[in-house]
C-alpha cells in the first residue's frame, strides 16, 4: 500500500511561519555585525559549503519533524556562506535592496500560488501589474507612450538583462518586416548590426549571442561598440558615423542600447544627442540614400540610476527620453523590491507582440482572441509567470512615493559627503564624475595600492568595496566603486566605513 503523501497541514504551517519569520528578523537586527563576504575574508572556500550536505538526496520523508535540523541546518551551514548584501555596510556593485513590505508580499505571492501567463489563467495578477507598472510610469515621468493607455506599456521582467534580450529580439523582427514590406533587396539575408558604448552593461553583447546575432564577445561584425567621452559617457558624433559606415556598406543598423547610469561609474548617455544621431528625433530614415532602411529600436539600460527619475531633480537624465521604444530599470536594485523585479516599457506594444506571440491551440481563449487584454506571456521570453507586482504593491503602498523619494535622497546626499571627505584628504582623488550614489575613487599612489587598500578592507569583513578599470589618457586605471544605498545604510555607516578607509590607508 503507497504511503501517504506528507503534506504539511495549514496549522503546521502557521508555526513553521511563524518561525521563519523570526528567523528572518533575528538575521536582520544582526546584520551589522555581520562579517560580510565570507569568501573575500577566507572563512569559506570553494566546495566548503556543498560538503557540509549529503552527496544524496533524502529517501524518507522528513515531514514537521525533521523542521527543528532544517532550521539549524540553515543557521549551522547556509548562514556562514552567504555574503551579506543587505547589510548597511554592503557598498559594492550595485544595492540589491529588499525591505519587511516586500518579503511579506513573496511570501503572499508564494502562497497564493498564481500562473499568471494570461490574463485568463489570473486576471488580478495580470491587471494589477498593468496598474503598477502605469503608476512606476507616472512617477519616474516616463513617455505617455510608454503607459497601457498609451500605445505600449510596462510589464515586469525578472531582470535588466532579460529586458535587454526582449527588446532586442523585437527589435530584429521589426527591422525584418519593415524590409519585406518595402521588397527591400537586403531582406533575403539581412546584416544585422548593433551598437552600444564601451561602458554598457556585458549583457548587451550576451543578449546578441544569445539571440543569435553575434558569434562571440570580440564579434565586431555585428556588434559595433561606441566610443566615450572623458566622463564615460557614449560619444552620440562616433555612433552616428558607425552607422552611417554600416549604411554605406549595405548592413541594417536596427537596435542602439544607452545606458543611463553606467555599471562602471553611473555615467549618463546623452539620450536626446543619441536619437539625434541616429536620426530618431525627426523620424526620419537615418538612410538618405534608402528611405527604406529601418529606423533603429533605442533602448534605454537604467537597471540601476532609472530610480532616481522618481526625484524629479534628477529627471535631466531622461532628456530624449521621448524618442527611445523601450526602457528598463530595476527596483530590486534601489527601490525597496525585493529580487527580482525588473521593470521593462515599450512604447509600441504591437512590435513587442508582434515578435514574441506564439498561440497554439492548448492557449487560446475568448478574451485573448478578442483582443480585450493583455496576456504578458507575449512580452517576455518564459511563457509561465510570478505574481511579481504583488511586491512592488506592497512596497509602494507602504513607502508611498514619498518614502521612496526620501530613500533615494538620502544616498544622493551620503555620497555627497563621501566625495567631500574624498577631496579634503590628499591620498586620495575622485576617478570618475558622480551622478547619483556611486562614488569612484582611488589612491594618488597607483594601482598597486589602490588594489591593496580594496582587498585589505574587504579580507577585514566590516566592510566590501568593488572595483572597475577605466581608461585614461594614462592607460587603465584600477578604480575602487563605493555604492551607497542598501536599505539599512545610514550617515552613521558610512561615517565609520571612511575612517575604516582611511585607517586601511594608514597602514599600507
Amino acid at each position: 500500500m503507497t504511503s501517504p503523501t506528507p503534506h504539511m497541514t495549514p496549522d503546521e504551517f502557521r508555526q513553521r511561519g511563524r518561525e521563519m519569520v523570526e528567523l528572518v528578523a533575528r538575521y536582520w537586527e544582526s546584520l551589522e555585525s555581520l562579517p560580510i563576504n565570507p569568501a573575500a575574508t577566507g572563512a569559506i572556500g570553494a566546495g566548503d559549503v556543498a560538503r557540509a550536505f549529503p552527496a544524496h538526496a533524502p529517501e524518507s520523508p522528513g515531514g514537521t519533524h525533521d523542521w527543528d535540523r532544517l532550521l539549524a541546518d540553515i543557521t549551522e551551514k547556509v548562514m556562514p556562506g552567504l555574503t551579506h548584501w543587505q547589510s548597511p555596510h554592503f557598498y559594492g556593485y550595485f544595492p540589491c535592496n529588499a525591505s519587511f513590505p516586500a518579503m511579506l508580499a513573496e511570501l503572499l505571492a508564494a502562497g497564493l500560488g498564481q500562473q499568471g501567463m494570461l490574463w485568463s489563467t489570473s486576471p488580478a495578477c495580470t491587471e494589477l501589474e498593468t496598474r503598477v507598472l502605469d503608476w512606476m510610469g507616472q512617477l519616474l515621468d516616463l513617455p505617455p507612450a510608454m503607459r497601457s493607455t498609451g500605445t505600449g506599456g510596462g510589464v515586469i521582467h525578472t531582470t535588466a538583462s532579460e529586458a535587454t534580450l526582449t527588446a532586442m529580439v523585437a527589435a530584429r523582427d521589426r527591422a525584418r518586416r519593415a524590409l519585406r514590406a518595402a521588397n527591400d533587396p537586403r531582406a533575403a539575408a539581412p546584416h544585422f548590426t548593433l551598437y552600444t558604448s564601451t561602458q554598457a552593461h556585458s549583457s548587451v553583447i550576451k543578449a546578441a549571442m544569445v539571440a543569435g546575432l553575434a558569434d562571440s564577445p570580440e564579434d565586431r561584425t555585428h556588434l559595433r561598440l561606441v566610443d566615450v567621452d572623458s566622463n564615460q559617457r557614449l560619444d552620440p558624433a562616433h555612433l552616428a558615423r558607425l552607422i552611417n559606415d554600416d549604411l554605406n556598406a549595405g548592413r541594417v543598423p536596427f537596435f542602439v542600447s544607452a545606458t543611463m547610469g553606467t555599471t562602471g561609474t553611473t555615467a549618463i548617455d546623452p539620450l536626446d544627442q543619441v536619437a539625434q544621431g541616429c536620426s530618431l528625433s525627426s523620424g526620419r530614415s537615418p538612410d538618405p540614400n534608402n528611405p527604406t532602411s529601418p529606423i533603429p529600436w533605442l533602448h534605454c539600460d537604467a537597471a540601476h540610476a532609472g530610480a532616481c527619475l522618481i526625484c524629479p531633480e534628477h529627471r535631466w537624465m531622461a532628456r530624449g527620453l521621448s524618442a527611445f521604444d523601450s526602457f528598463c530599470f530595476n527596483p530590486h536594485k534601489w527601490l525597496l523590491t525585493n529580487f527580482d523585479c525588473d521593470l521593462f516599457y515599450v512604447a509600441d506594444r504591437r512590435a513587442l507582440i508582434d515578435a514574441m506571440s506564439i498561440t497554439p491551440e492548448y492557449l487560446r481563449n475568448a478574451a485573448s482572441d478578442a483582443g480585450k487584454v493583455f496576456d504578458y506571456r507575449d512580452w517576455q521570453v518564459p511563457l509561465g509567470r510570478r505574481f511579481r507586482a504583488l511586491k512592488l504593491w506592497f512596497v509602494l503602498r507602504h513607502y508611498g512615493a514619498e518614502g521612496l523619494r526620501a530613500h533615494v535622497r538620502e544616498h544622493i546626499r551620503l555620497a555627497t559627503l563621501v566625495e567631500t571627505w574624498i577631496r579634503e584628504d590628499s591620498r586620495f582623488e575622485l576617478a570618475a564624475e558622480r551622478t547619483c550614489n556611486l562614488v569612484c575613487f582611488r589612491l594618488r599612489a597607483g594601482d598597486e595600492p589602490t588594489r591593496r587598500l580594496m582587498d585589505t578592507l574587504n579580507a577585514g569583513g566590516n566592510l566590501f568595496l568593488s572595483h572597475t578599470a577605466l581608461d585614461t589618457p594614462e592607460g587603465k586605471r584600477f578604480v575602487i566603486r563605493m555604492a551607497i544605498g542598501a536599505t539599512t545604510t545610514q550617515e552613521r555607516h558610512v561615517r565609520q566605513a571612511w575612517a575604516w578607509i582611511r585607517e586601511a590607508a594608514d597602514g599600507l
